[in-house]
């Protein structure tokens, strides 16, 4: 199976709840792509795929999951001097902002 010809490290988030906020932390500019588990699929295997993110510039970075499913993160430094040192955390949605939503 082909790999991207740059350096990337991956974050398998697994099943995640829509509104939980990734936070991805950063030692430099790089990528960070937010990527559902079919499109990381498609990442590595070099086709066109979709994502939410882009390039960082600031840290930590924040993303809300658009909707419960697989999730993975990717972070590279495709375009970039190297590879970002970098880390992620999951912080769950905020129950009152989905007691409004739902009211």
């Amino acid at each position: 199976m082909p790999k991207p010809n740059f350096r990337y490290t991956h974050y398998d988030l697994k099943e995640i709840r829509t509104g939980t906020i990734i936070e991805v932390s950063l030692n430099a500019v790089a990528n960070v792509r937010l990527m559902t588990a079919g499109n990381f699929q498609r990442f590595i295997e070099l086709l066109d795929f979709k994502y939410v993110g882009g390039v960082a510039r600031k840290s930590p970075v924040r993303i809300a999951i658009p909707e419960t499913a697989h999730w993975h993160v990717v972070v590279d430094g495709e375009g970039h001097n190297g590879l970002a040192e970098s880390s992620v955390k999951m912080l769950p949605p905020n129950p009152a902002t989905a007691a409004r939503k739902t009211a």
